[in-house]
């Protein structure tokens, strides 16, 4: 008698949706601090869904825009012994692997006239390294005094008027996230007052329901530490944050030309004017 195999478990849609859209935002963030961009202003109403599914950022008259010669892009290479990545912010490699040289790593160097590998005899096998360099381009050398943001999104360090950076977006990206998961920011108060205060010195506390997976609280909870030095994503920026549990099976390379959990249904502009109650009203399509 044949036993049947158990059948596979099958993943969530709507887990795959929170992974997909927390994934796009995390690259659209890191894409505006390349450009020395500090968003400050992430929340639902301006993650916009395209009729392809992939999201995109709007409205961003609360951005920071920084002098690209203060920002310190890098590149990182893991270290062998431990899990603390090096930065070089020269561009030079540090510690780079023994079988390697800089003329091999070239785009021109497709077949590079002398070999990068040196053959032994009886040559023992190592444990593979995976940790290849990283690039992370946070402008954490921008600092701004002003209040701006929506109040139950605001980072403690713009509160407390100490002056704030880039991390304030991975801040918001933790309420971002938080808030698709509860359906409720996480220090809302009964007005902004007590919203404040609530940001400045109440713990996160996850509610009971709905049950979220551990991961996923576990991240929230590393974007939502209110000391800036020690937040996740504070000086790696996104390269920590893709390399977070969370995120396990994300193809970051093709994200892009993945196709989305959820993909909009078409509509007709008729449709569109009935429901708006002004059939006289513009509608803008992107």
């Amino acid at each position: 008698m044949m036993k049947r195999k158990p059948p596979k478990k099958k993943t969530c849609p709507y887990k795959r949706q929170k992974q997909f859209y927390a994934s796009e935002v995390v690259v659209a963030l890191e894409y505006l601090h390349m450009l020395g961009i500090v968003y400050r202003d992430l929340k639902p109403e301006n993650v916009l869904v395209r009729s392809d599914g992939h999201i995109m950022l709007t409205d961003f008259d609360l951005s920071l825009k920084c002098d690209l010669s203060t920002c310190t892009p890098a590149q990182v290479f893991p270290n062998r012994d431990d899990q603390n990545p090096t930065l070089s912010t020269d561009h030079r490699p540090v510690d780079p692997p023994k079988f390697a040289s800089s003329s091999c790593i070239l785009p021109h160097c497709i077949v590079p006239s002398v070999s990068c590998f040196h053959l032994k005899r009886k040559r023992k096998k190592k444990p593979a390294n995976h940790g290849g360099p990283e690039f992370v381009a946070e402008p954490v050398d921008v600092r701004s005094m002003s209040f701006v943001g929506t109040h139950e999104y605001l980072a403690p360090e713009i509160v407390s008027g100490e002056g704030h950076g880039s991390a304030v977006d991975w801040w918001t990206l933790g309420i971002f996230m938080f808030e698709l998961y509860y359906g409720v920011t996480p220090f809302k108060g009964i007005d902004n007052e007590l919203t404040l205060a609530n940001i400045v010195a109440r713990a996160l506390e996850f509610p009971k329901e709905p049950a979220v997976p551990i991961v996923a609280r576990d991240l929230i909870s590393q974007l939502l530490v209110k000391n800036p030095d020690g937040r996740m994503g504070s000086t790696m920026g996104a390269s920590a944050i893709k390399h977070h549990p969370f995120f396990h099976g994300v193809n970051w390379a093709l994200l892009r030309c993945t196709t989305p959990p959820f993909v909009p249904p078409p509509f007709r502009h008729h449709e569109v004017a009935e429901d708006d109650g002004c059939p006289g009203t513009p509608v803008e399509y992107y």
